[in-house]
């Protein structure tokens, strides 16, 4: 077996952001996201505007939520970002239109190649489709595009592309039932 050195680790990330940028937003996101205050998701909204994100209109954002980089976040009009979610976008993520993030489901774009001693680390984009909704405590993967009206049922884990209208189930995700969205 091989051993790992982990001193000659590196990680290269574009984080697009200032040194600045990146500690104020820590402190506002400290403040009023990842707090159970009630703050009105008004005032959020305008706070990740501010800090670059692409916010859409009647976007709902619910208390003790975590998000990693604003600048790297769009979220369309409708949209229900629910209790204890995690958005962990070193990498974009676009949320559509009427989409649902429940309590604690949780959103990775990076992670490491487990075949290199380095552990290189590996990034790439997440994107639901307008009508996606994501159950509690479910994880959707890095490159993985979850189709118009899918649906990843409770605890699930999607490391592959949800067709639309299509409900999955387990670990990893299945597809399990067609989705009649009336």
């Amino acid at each position: 077996m091989k051993e790992v050195r982990l001193d000659t680790y590196k990680v290269v990330i574009n984080i697009e952001a200032s040194r600045f940028k990146q500690i104020a937003w820590y402190i506002i996101s400290l403040i009023f996201f990842q707090n159970s205050l009630l703050i009105p998701p008004s005032f959020k909204s305008k706070l990740l505007r501010l800090f670059g994100a692409s916010i859409g209109k009647n976007v709902n954002l619910k208390p003790s939520i975590h998000i990693k980089y604003p600048w790297k976040l769009s979220i369309g009009d409708d949209s229900w970002i629910g209790e204890h979610v995690w958005i962990d976008n070193l990498e974009t993520v676009v949320i559509g239109k009427n989409c649902c993030l429940s309590q604690g489901a949780m959103i990775l774009t990076g992670s490491h190649d487990s075949m290199k001693t380095r552990f290189d680390y590996v990034g790439l984009p997440v994107t639901l489709e307008d009508g996606v909704w994501i159950g509690a405590k479910a994880v959707v993967s890095l490159g993985v595009v979850c189709g118009s009206h899918s649906l990843l049922s409770i605890g699930s884990v999607a490391e592959k592309n949800l067709e639309p209208y299509v409900i999955y189930k387990g670990n990893p995700a299945m597809p399990v039932l067609r989705r009649n969205v009336v």
